[in-house]
C-alpha cells in the first residue's frame, strides 16, 4: 500500500485529518538571495528529486515537496493516527520522541563497491531532531508498529504488565529504544539473540530516555525479564557472544538483522529475527517457545536477613481472577412492549478492559505474558532494497535542503556554496534552528554518502596488527565507531590505549539516539570548548583528512587536529579552500615496542548523557629509562576551545615519571596553564582547575600502576562503575481482598505502552483551530517602554494577538490565594518568563515564529534572584504565621536556652526543584454556542481551571467545562500554574469563535510554570549533654518568586514539619515569603515539608557531630512516643509506628553490619569513601491549612446492560488515582474492574472538585466513591438480590431495577472529619488536629564517592513505607520508588542556575538602562551551547532543558533498591490499621517517600566527611598536603559533583583555589534562588 503526500501551497498536507499545525506557511516575504546563483545553477543542471520514498510501519510514503522547516517528529505527528511519538524537549534529551529506523549498512568494503551484502540495522533516533530529508530510503517504525492494546508486542506487554508506565508520557520512546536493541541482537545465520541483561543497563541503551514517575526500577525488571524469560532458548551465552565481538548498532548487541539485496546474494536472511524463510539457522517458531515457570528472586544482600522478598510469578496457564475477567453485559432493550423486569436478559458484546489477565496465589500476583514470536516482525521492505538513492532537493523562500549521495556530487555542491550547513545527525543544528532561531539557508544532508559514513577494519588479526593508524570516515555514527574501537582494543591491547580512549569517550557521549546518527566530523567542526572527543584526538596526534574539488578532481589536504582549532566554535576550516570537507580522521597506532599510553577522563553533573564540565586526553611516552619522551596534555572545558596544557606539556619533558617532583611540578604548572577567573563563563572556575588536576593526578597513577613503576595506593586509578541493578519488592500481602490489594497494573498501562493513551495535545485537530505562541518577557525586571507587534502580525499564517488590552484591568489578575498575578504584564515585567501576550496563528510553528519577532523595549531594574537579597531588601509577602510550643507560648525563648546544656545554631540551604514532568503544559479550548467552552487542560484543578476561564470570558462556571483525561505527569506543577495557560487560549477563542490550542516547549514551560520553593532556615537548637533536645528557635524563608502563588501553604506546610519524627519540648518557629523577581514558585510534591525535614535532619548531624554521638543513637534517643505532641500540638496516637520500623529496616537491611563494614572500607582507601545514612520520615496527610478542600464528590452511574460509569473529582496524572478508584467501586458493587469505565475528569461531571494535590486523592475521592457505591448497594442490588437470588448479577439487577424505575445514579460525597487546626491557638484542649493522619517511612542508603572527581554512585538503598492497607500495593510501590528517585535528584543533581543581576542593587532608584530586544529571544545560549555570552540579561533563568537540568537517569538508582511495606509489629503480629478510617484503611503515598531521598544526601555526607577527616590528618594530596584545611565548612545542598569535590578538601582543592577579586566587584557567573 503507498500513500503520497503533496504539499499544497497552503501548507497542509493533502491527506484527510492531518494536522496543519506543523506544517506552516512559507513566509512569502523572506529573501532568496542568500542562496548563491552558482549553487542555482548547479542544481538546475542535476535535475535533482524533490520527493522522499519510504516506509512507515510498513506503509509505503512518498511524499513530494516537504516542508523543509519539518523533522522527522513534525511528519509523524501531522499523521491522524500516531500521537504516540511524544515532544518532550525538542533538544535530544528526553528520549520521548524516540522511533526506530531500518536502515541498510554496508559491512565492506566489496559491499560498498558492489552496493550488495548489505546489513539492515535498527537505529533508534531522536524524531525531535532526526531530520526529515533523512527518511529516505529508510523503514521508519513508530511506537504504532509494532502492536496495540488488543494485540500488544511482548515488550509493550511486559513493560505494562510490570508497571513500568505510570504517565506513560515517556513510555513510547522506551519501549523504541528497547526495540531497536532486540532487533539488532538477532543473529538470522545462526537463529540466536547476541543479548544479555548486561545489554539493557551497561551498554547505553537508555540513556537517552528519562522517566520522572517510575524511578526506573520496574521499566528494567521488565526489559531484563523480557530477555531472559521471552527470548530464553534462543540467547547465546557471554562466552559465545565474547567470541563473536560486539558489532550491534545499539550496544552490546550482535551484527544485527542480516538483510541482503535478494539479485545480489541468495538464500540470505530478509532481517525477521526468527522468521525469515532462508534463515540458515532459524529460531524455535512462536508454537515451539515455552514460557518461563516463574522469576528468581533477586539474591538478598544480606543472607540472614529475616525480610520476606517475593517476586511476580509469570506463570502461564493461570486462572482467570474475577478482578479482571471480561465482563458480561445485556443485549440492549429492543422494545418497551416485549420486555419486563422478569424478562431474560440476553448477554451482548464482553466488555473488556485493558487490564491484564491476573491471578493470586497465596496473595501473591501473577501474570501471563504471552510469548514472543518474531516472525510477526516487521521486515525490511523489499521495495527500499531496490531503492535507487539519488540527488535530493526541497525548499522554500528561507531554506532549502538538498541530499547528495556521493563525495563527488557534495563537493560541487560545497564549492558552489561554501557556507551550505553539512548535516549528518542535526543534534546541533536543529538545537540551534530551535532554541536560537539560526537560520540556516542552504542544508545539505551528508549521511548516506557511504564514501563518509563507512569505516571498514582489515579482516584479518593480522592485518589489524600491522596498522599504523586506524582511518575512520568522516561521518560513521559514533555507535558503530564505538563498536570499532571494541574490536581494534581487543586484538591491539596496549597499543590501541587511544583508541581505547576515544571509545571510553563515545561510551558516555550524549544519549544512544544521538550517538547513533552523530560523527567525529561534526564533534570537530562544531568546535565545541568542551567536546568530549577533541581532546583525546588532540592528545593522540590524530590527524585530518580534507577533500575539495580542484576543477572536477577531488584534492585531498591533511592537518593536525592541534592546529584545527582557533578560537570559540572556530576551526581553521577558512585557511582551506572553499568548498571543503572533512572526509576522514587518522588515529596513529604505536609500534609494539613504544612506551605509549593514551587515556582519558571525563566529568558532568551526571555520568550518562550529559555535557562535560572538564573532559581531557592524556598522552605520554616513556623510555627504557622511563623518562618522558613525548607528552600530550589536551583539555575541554578549560577555556573557549580545545586546548592544550603547554607549560605543562613542556614541564614533563625529560622528566622521571615516577617522582613526586614530576607530580607536584606537573600540577602546578597545569593550574598556571588554566588560571580561570572566579567570574568565568561557565562558573565553577575552582572546581575546573581542580579537576584538571585530579585527572592528572590519576593519570600519573595510572602510568605507574601499567607499566609497574612503584606501588598504586588503593582505589586510586579506578573511577566509579556501576553494576546490573537488581531490587526487590515484597509483593505477599496478606490484606488482599476480592479487588481491593490486588497489584493491578494502572489501567491505561498497556494504551500507553502501545502509543493509543490520548494526552491533550494528542486531542484530533479541530474545525478552524488556531494555535498559540507565548510572548514572554527577556528581563527579569523592568519596565516595558514600548511594544511592536507588527513584526509578528507580517509573519504568514498569524491572525492576531491578545495582550493587556484583551481584558478589562480588573480581570488580568489571578491567583490560588492571593490574586496578585496578571494574566498580562501591564506595564512592567518582574521575572523573566513572564507572559506579556500571546500571538495565535494556523500552525504552532508559525505562531512561535510570530512571538519570537515581537519586538519590546525594556528599562532595566534591579532584581532580587535569592533569599538573602529579598531580606536584604526587605523583600516579603505578608505571612505572619508562626508555631509555639512549650514555654515558647509564654516567655522568651532566651529563658529556656538559658537552661541548656548545649546550644547549637546555624544556616542551612536547600535549593529549589524543576517538576520536569514529561509532558509540558498544554490545553484545548473549544468555543460552543451560548458562550459556552470545552477546556481541555494538562491540569490537577479542575476547578480553579473553570472558575477563572469563566472569569476572564464573562460567562458562569455552569457554562465552562473543565476536563482532562491524563498528563504526563504534574507532581504540582500543574496545580495552579496550568491555569493562566488556559485562560488566555479562552480569551483568544472567544475573541475569534474558533478554537486555540497550545503545547508550551519545554523551555517555556520552565521558565513560565515554577518549581519547588528554594528554603532557608537560620535556626537555634537547645539540647542536654546526653543529646535530648530541649528548645527549637528558627527563622524559615522560602523563595516565592515574582507572586504569591501557593507560597504561604508551602510556607505553613515547612513550618510543621520541622520537627520530622523528633520530640522538641519547647519551639518557636516563624516563616517569611521572599518576593524576588524569579518565576513564581508553586507546589511541588511534598509542598515545603522535604525542605523542612532535610533541616531537621541537618540539625540533628550538626548536633551529634557537636556532642560525639552517634547520629543514630541521637535520632532514637528523641523519636516521638504515643501521647507526645509536634509543635502545632497534635498527639501522637496508635498509629505511630516508626520506632518498629527502624528497627526491622536495621535487621533487614543488615545495617549495623554494613555500617561497620564502611568504616572498613574508608580506613583502607584514601580516594574512595562510602558513607551510609538511616532516616526516618513522617508526612501528614490532608489538605492543611485550606480546611474546605478536604472533601470530595463522586458519581456512580448503573446502566441498564449493567455497565457503571464512575466519575469523581481526581485527576489522573500517572499516580494510578483512576486505577484505584475503579478497584474500590468494584470491590463495593461486587463486579470485575471491567465493568467500570472513568472517561475523564470533568467540572460538568463531578462541580467543585478539590485539586488532586496533597496526596489525598485517594483519600478524598475513594471514600465519596465508597459513598456512592454504598447508596447503589443499599437501595438497588440488596433489595433486587432479595428478589431475584444471591447469583442475580448486576446487569440482570440493573435491568429489573431499571424496569421498576429505580435511580441507577448515585452522588456520593465525603468530607474529612476530625481536622480543624487554627492558626495562633496555643491551647492544646481546644486545638484540633492538622493532619489526619500520618504516612511514615525509614530508608538506608550506602554511597561510594569519587574524591578526585566528585562523582558518586549509590551501592544500596532500602526502603520500608507504612502505607496502612494497601488498595493496589503494585501502584504504591511504583509512588514509593518514583518519589525516592525524585528526592534523590532534589539532593544530589538537580539544580536550578540564574544568571547574576548585571545591575547591582542601587542605594537610589534612578540606575537604570534601556535595551531592546525580540519578545523570547535573549543572549543567553542555546541548551547545547557550551559557554554562553556573558551579556546574558540579569536573571535569565539558564537551566531549561535536559541538557542543562539533570534529572535522575536509568544509570542514576541504586544499584540495589529493595522496598517493602510495614506489615508487623517487632513480635511478628499483623499491625491493624482499624482507626485509621480512611478508604480500605489506606494510606496517602504520593508524597512522603520523597524525602527519604535524603538518605543519599546524608550518606555522602558520611563519605566526604571521612575523606576530610582524614586529608585534616594529613592524608591530603597534592602540593600541601593536608594543610590548611581549617575547619569543615560541611556539605552544601544539592550534593553536586562540584560540592562534594569541595567537602573533601584536600590538597589538591587547596592548590586550585580561585579567589574572587572584590576590589573589582566580580561576580559569579551563575546564581542559586536559596541563597
Amino acid at each position: 500500500m503507498s500513500t503520497q503526500y503533496q504539499d499544497n501551497t497552503d501548507g497542509r498536507l493533502d491527506t484527510a485529518g492531518a494536522r496543519s499545525a506543523l506544517n506552516p506557511t512559507p513566509p512569502q516575504s523572506a529573501p532568496t538571495s542568500t542562496i548563491p546563483t552558482a549553487l542555482t545553477t548547479l542544481i538546475t543542471s542535476l535535475s535533482p528529486s524533490s520527493s522522499l520514498h519510504f516506509h512507515l510501519n510498513g506503509r509505503s510514503i512518498t511524499l513530494s515537496n516537504p516542508n523543509p522547516h519539518w523533522t522527522l517528529l513534525d511528519f509523524i505527528r501531522a499523521q491522524p493516527s500516531l500521537k504516540g511519538t511524544k515532544l518532550g524537549c525538542g533538544e535530544g534529551g528526553c528520549g520521548a520522541c524516540t522511533v526506530v529506523l531500518q536502515v541498510q549498512r554496508r559491512e565492506n568494503r566489496e559491499d560498498a563497491r558492489t552496493r550488495g551484502g548489505r546489513k539492515v540495522k535498527h537505529v533508534a533516533v531522536n524524531a525531535c531532531l532526526f531530520p526529515l530529508v533523512g527518511v529516505d530510503g529508510k523503514h521508519v517504525i513508530t511506537v504504532e508498529g509494532l502492536g496495540n492494546a488488543e494485540k500488544p508486542h511482548p515488550l509493550q506487554e511486559r513493560i505494562a504488565k510490570m508497571h513500568g508506565s505510570q504517565c506513560g508520557f515517556c513510555t513510547p520512546g522506551i519501549v523504541m529504544s528497547l526495540y531497536a536493541l532486540v532487533r539488532n541482537a538477532w543473529d538470522g545465520e545462526e537463529g540466536v539473540f547476541r543479548l544479555s541483561e548486561r545489554d539493557v543497563e551497561m551498554e547505553g541503551c537508555l540513556d537517552g530516555n528519562l522517566c520522572r514517575c517510575t524511578g526506573y526500577k520496574p521499566i528494567l525488571q521488565a526489559a531484563k525479564t523480557f530477555i531472559t524469560e521471552d527470548l530464553e532458548g534462543r540467547l547465546v551465552s557471554e562466552s559465545d557472544e565474547d567470541e563473536k565481538g560486539m558489532d550491534g548498532v545499539e550496544g552490546g548487541g550482535g551484527s544485527g538483522d542480516d538483510c541482503v539485496d535478494v539479485a545480489a546474494s541468495k538464500g540470505t536472511s530478509c532481517g525477521r529475527p526468527g522468521g525469515c524463510c532462508r534463515d540458515s539457522s532459524p529460531s524455535k517458531s512462536s508454537d515451539d517457545a515455552t514460557p518461563s515457570e516463574g522469576t528468581q528472586s533477586t539474591e538478598p544482600t544480606s543472607p540472614d536477613s529475616d525480610s520476606a522478598s517475593v517476586q511476580v510469578s509469570t506463570t502461564s496457564n493461570l486462572h482467570v481472577d474475577p478482578v479482571s475477567e471480561p465482563a458480561s453485559v445485556a443485549k440492549p432493550l429492543k422494545s418497551k412492549e416485549n420486555a419486563s423486569a422478569d424478562a431474560q436478559v440476553e448477554e451482548k458484546t464482553v466488555a473488556t478492559s485493558d487490564v491484564p489477565l491476573t491471578s493470586s496465589a497465596d496473595k501473591i500476583p501473577q501474570f501471563e505474558f504471552a510469548p514472543y514470536s518474531p516472525t510477526t516482525e516487521l521486515i525490511f521492505p523489499p521495495r527500499l532494497r531496490r531503492h535507487a538513492e539519488e540527488l535530493l532537493c526541497f525548499q522554500d523562500e528561507r531554506r532549502m535542503w538538498l541530499r547528495p549521495v556521493t563525495e563527488q556530487s557534495l563537493l560541487e555542491i560545497m564549492k558552489a556554496c561554501p557556507d551550505a550547513k553539512i548535516v549528518s545527525g542535526a543534534s546541533e543544528t536543529q538545537v540551534e534552528t530551535r532554541f536560537k532561531s539560526s537560520e540556516f539557508p542552504v542544508c545539505v544532508y551528508v549521511a548516506d554518502i557511504t564514501d563518509l559514513n563507512a569505516t571498514f577494519l582489515p579482516e584479518t588479526e593480522a592485518e589489524i596488527h600491522a596498522m599504523k593508524e586506524l582511518t575512520i570516515a568522516a561521518n560513521t555514527p559514533l555507535t558503530e565507531l564505538e563498536d570499532i574501537c571494541k574490536r581494534v582494543c581487543k586484538t591491539l591491547g596496549r597499543r590501541a590505549s587511544a583508541i581505547e580512549a576515544l571509545r571510553k569517550q563515545l561510551r558516555f557521549f550524549a544519549g544512544r539516539q544521538i550517538r547513533n546518527v552523530a560523527t567525529l566530523a561534526g564533534n570537530l567542526a562544531t568546535a565545541s570548548p568542551i567536546s568530549d572527543a577533541n581532546p583525546v584526538l588532540l592528545a593522540a596526534g590524530a590527524e585530518l583528512h580534507f577533500h575539495h574539488l580542484n576543477g572536477t578532481a577531488i584534492s585531498t589536504s591533511r592537518m593536525a587536529v592541534r592546529e584545527f582549532f582557533t578560537g570559540y566554535r572556530k576551526t581553521a576550516m577558512e585557511k582551506l579552500p572553499p568548498g571543503s570537507i572533512i572526509s576522514s580522521i587518522s588515529i596513529p597506532i604505536p609500534p609494539p615496542h613504544i612506551r605509549e599510553i593514551t587515556k582519558a577522563y571525563k566529568q558532568a553533573k551526571r555520568k550518562d548523557d550529559d555535557i562535560a564540565i572538564v573532559t581531557s586526553g592524556f598522552r605520554i611516552v616513556l623510555s627504557a629509562e622511563n623518562t618522558v619522551e613525548d607528552a600530550m596534555l589536551a583539555f575541554g572545558g578549560m577555556g573557549p576551545m580545545t586546548a592544550k596544557a603547554e607549560l605543562t606539556n613542556a614541564f614533563l619533558m625529560d622528566k622521571t615519571w615516577f617522582s613526586e617532583d614530576t607530580l607536584s611540578g606537573a600540577m602546578r604548572k597545569l593550574m598556571e596553564d588554566f588560571d580561570l577567573s572566579f567570574g568565568v563563563i561557565g562558573g565553577m572556575a575552582q572546581y575546573r582547575r581542580c579537576l584538571a588536576a585530579s585527572m592528572f593526578f590519576r593519570f600519573w597513577h595510572e602510568v605507574v600502576a601499567e607499566f609497574q613503576l612503584g606501588e598504586v595506593p588503593r582505589g586510586i586509578i579506578d573511577e566509579i562503575e556501576r553494576d546490573i541493578s537488581t531490587g526487590t519488592r515484597d509483593n505477599y500481602n496478606p490484606y488482599e481482598q476480592r479487588v481491593v490489594g490486588k497489584q493491578i497494573p494502572h489501567l491505561s498501562s498497556l494504551r500507553q505502552c502501545t502509543g493509543e493513551a490520548e494526552y491533550v495535545d494528542d486531542i484530533p485537530p479541530q474545525n478552524q483551530e488556531l494555535f498559540g505562541g507565548l510572548v514572554l518577557s527577556a528581563r527579569a525586571h523592568a519596565k516595558i517602554i514600548s511594544i511592536d507587534w507588527e513584526p509578528a502580525l507580517m509573519c504568514p499564517g498569524v491572525v492576531s494577538y491578545i495582550d493587556k488590552h484583551s481584558l478589562p484591568k480588573e480581570l488580568n489578575i489571578w491567583g490560588s490565594i492571593k490574586k496578585d498575578e496578571p494574566f498580562f504584564a501591564d506595564g512592567l515585567v518582574e521575572s523573566h518568563g513572564q507572559i506579556i501576550g500571546m500571538v495565535y496563528a494556523d500552525s504552532a510553528i508559525e505562531a512561535q515564529r510570530a512571538a519570537r519577532a515581537v519586538v519590546i523595549v525594556y528599562e532595566d531594574l534591579p532584581a532580587i534572584l535569592t533569599i538573602d537579597e529579598a531580606i536584604a531588601a526587605n523583600s516579603f509577602f505578608p505571612h505572619p504565621k508562626m508555631l509555639k510550643k512549650g514555654a515558647a507560648v509564654h516567655t522568651p525563648m532566651e529563658y529556656t536556652f538559658a537552661k541548656c546544656d548545649r546550644v547549637f545554631e546555624g544556616v542551612f540551604r536547600l535549593g529549589g526543584q524543576e517538576h520536569f514532568y514529561l509532558e509540558t503544559n498544554a490545553a484545548l479550548v473549544i468555543p460552543l454556542e451560548d458562550g459556552a467552552m470545552d477546556v481541555w487542560s494538562s491540569t490537577q484543578n479542575t476547578m480553579e481551571t473553570q472558575e477563572f476561564v469563566s472569569s476572564v470570558t464573562g460567562v458562569p462556571s455552569n457554562r465552562i467545562n473543565a476536563k482532562v483525561k491524563r498528563m504526563g505527569g504534574a507532581f504540582g506543577g500543574k496545580e495552579s500554574r496550568s491555569v493562566p495557560i488556559a485562560c488566555l487560549l479562552a480569551i483568544a477563542a472567544k475573541k475569534e469563535k474558533r478554537p486555540m490550542r497550545i503545547m508550551l516547549n519545554r523551555d517555556e514551560d520552565m521558565m513560565t510554570t515554577g518549581q519547588r520553593h528554594p528554603m532557608k532556615i537560620k535556626w537555634k537548637m537547645g539540647v542536654k549533654s546526653d543529646g535530648k533536645l530541649v528548645a527549637l528557635d528558627a527563622d524559615l524563608y522560602d523563595n516565592a518568586g515574582f507572586s504569591h502563588d501557593m507560597s504561604g501553604a508551602v510556607m505553613d506546610r515547612a513550618l510543621t514539619h520541622i520537627d520530622n519524627c523528633y520530640e522538641i519540648p519547647h519551639v518557636f518557629v516563624r516563616g517569611h515569603v521572599c518576593k524576588t523577581n524569579t518565576h513564581s514558585n508553586t507546589a511541588f510534591r511534598g509542598f515545603g515539608g522535604p525542605q523542612a525535614m532535610y533541616f531537621t535532619e541537618c540539625i540533628m548531624s550538626t548536633i551529634a557531630e557537636g556532642l560525639n554521638i552517634d547520629i543514630d543513637d541521637l535520632r532514637i534517643l528523641n523519636l516521638y512516643k504515643e501521647t507526645g505532641r509536634t509543635p502545632f500540638l497534635q498527639q501522637i496516637d496508635q498509629d505511630w509506628h516508626i520506632p518498629i520500623m527502624i528497627e526491622q529496616l536495621k535487621q533487614s537491611s543488615d545495617y549495623e553490619a554494613r555500617k561497620k563494614a564502611v568504616a572498613t572500607f574508608n580506613s583502607t582507601h584514601a580516594y574512595k569513601k562510602r558513607g551510609i545514612s538511616l532516616i526516618p520520615t513522617k508526612f501528614g496527610l490532608s489538605f492543611a491549612t485550606a480546611l474546605h478542600l478536604n472533601q470530595a464528590s463522586a458519581r456512580v452511574q448503573l446502566f441498564r446492560d449493567g455497565s457503571v460509569l464512575l466519575h469523581h473529582g481526581g485527576t489522573e496524572m500517572g499516580q494510578g488515582l483512576y486505577t484505584k478508584m475503579v478497584q474500590v467501586a468494584a470491590q463495593e458493587l461486587g463486579v470485575p474492574v471491567s465493568q467500570i469505565f472513568t472517561q475523564d475528569s470533568s467540572s460538568y461531571q463531578t462541580a467543585n472538585a478539590s485539586p488532586t494535590a496533597a496526596s489525598s486523592g485517594s483519600d478524598l475521592n475513594g471514600m465519596a466513591v465508597r459513598n456512592a457505591c454504598a447508596q447503589l448497594v443499599e437501595d438497588v442490588i440488596i433489595p433486587y438480590r432479595e428478589k431475584l437470588g444471591p447469583q442475580a448479577d448486576l446487569k440482570t439487577i440493573a435491568a429489573a431495577a431499571y424496569m421498576a424505575r429505580e435511580n441507577l445514579t448515585a452522588m456520593g460525597f465525603w468530607k474529612m472529619p476530625r481536622i480543624g487546626y487554627e492558626w495562633g491557638n496555643y491551647d492544646e484542649g481546644t486545638q484540633k488536629p492538622m493532619y489526619y493522619y500520618w504516612t511514615q517511612g525509614v530508608g538506608v542508603s550506602e554511597v561510594e564517592v569519587d574524591c578526585l572527581t566528585g562523582d558518586h554512585t549509590v551501592l544500596r538503598t532500602d526502603l520500608l513505607m507504612d502505607v496502612g492497607q494497601s488498595i493496589n500495593p503494585a501502584i504504591d510501590y511504583g509512588q514509593v520508588e518514583g518519589a525516592f528517585i525524585q528526592g534523590q535528584g532534589l539532593f544530589t543533581t538537580e539544580e536550578s542556575l540564574w544568571s547574576p543581576s548585571s545591575i547591582p542593587l542601587p542605594s537610589t532608584s534612578d540606575s537604570t538602562s534601556i535595551s531592546t530586544f525580540h519578545s523570547t529571544s535573549t543572549t543567553s545560549p542555546s541548551p547545547k551551547s557550551s559557554s554562553p555570552p556573558s551579556t546574558s540579561p540579569h536573571g535569565t533563568l539558564l537551566t531549561r532543558g535536559p541538557s542543562t537540568y539533570k534529572i535522575p537517569s536509568f544509570a542514576s538508582i541504586p544499584q540495589i533498591f529493595n522496598t517493602s511495606f510495614l506489615r508487623t509489629d517487632l513480635s511478628g503480629n499483623p499491625i491493624s490499621w482499624k482507626e485509621l478510617r480512611s478508604v480500605q484503611s489506606s494510606k496517602g503515598v504520593g508524597e512522603p517517600p520523597l524525602f527519604l531521598g535524603a538518605t543519599v544526601w546524608f550518606a555522602l555526607r558520611e563519605a566526604v566527611r571521612s575523606a576530610w577527616v582524614g586529608n585534616r590528618g594529613g592524608g591530603g594530596d597534592g602540593d600541601n598536603g593536608g594543610k590548611e584545611l581549617g575547619e569543615w565548612k560541611g556539605l552544601e545542598c544539592p550534593a553536586t559533583c562540584e560540592r562534594l569535590r569541595q567537602a573533601v578538601g584536600d590538597g589538591i582543592w587547596n592548590l586550585a583555589r580561585v579567589t574572587r577579586e572584590k576590589g573589582e566587584g566580580e561576580r559569579g557567573w551563575m546564581v542559586r534562588a536559596q541563597e
